[in-house]
């Protein structure tokens, strides 16, 4: 009586291709290479193995490019063993806060170009009614400094000091 094991050649028996395989390779290299470029504290929240971690921490260690490119392929077999979802959940939550401080951000410097620009009242009344606590004397030297820079085509420094102020006072 024989036994018919399916063949490991076969894709429609569920086994995946050597081209797959290679791809899934790369990909959980690729993966690592993100990880390694992450800073300090970024990495200290994946959810990562012990034995991952020192990978990670071996690969600043590494100088030559053969050296680099076979500890890669060894970051990513460890890889294969981590918690690949929950990773995927912290890059995710990484980037979104990301996302949102760029916005922030963004939203602090378009109050600075509207205070710089709008030479009416309301701009400045405006973000003095949000932001109550602001220092009003040192904010309306700052604008009245950063556009007399900007009429006489100085440098930004006034302006820069603007940003910081509303920065602080945004409490970002």
């Amino acid at each position: 009586m024989s036994i018919d094991l399916p063949d490991p050649h076969d894709e429609e028996a569920g086994y995946p291709s050597k081209t797959q395989r290679k791809n899934e390779m790369k990909a959980l290299q690729a993966l690592g290479e993100r990880i390694i470029a992450m800073s300090d504290a970024e990495r200290a929240r994946l959810p990562l193995s012990d034995d991952m971690r020192f990978a990670v921490e071996e690969t600043s260690r590494i100088r030559s490019r053969e050296g680099r490119r076979r500890h890669m392929q060894y970051v990513g077999k460890v890889m294969r063993r981590e918690d690949l979802a929950a990773i995927q959940a912290t890059f995710d939550a990484i980037e979104q806060e990301s996302l949102q401080r760029d916005n922030a951000f963004h939203r602090l410097e378009h109050w600075r170009d509207r205070l710089i620009e709008d030479d009416s009242a309301d701009a400045l009344e405006t973000f003095i009614a949000e932001y109550p606590e602001v220092d009003r004397q040192t904010l309306r030297q700052l604008i009245r400094n950063a556009r007399s820079e900007r009429q006489r085509e100085k440098p930004p420094t006034n302006a820069r000091k603007l940003f910081k102020l509303i920065r602080e006072t945004a409490g970002l």
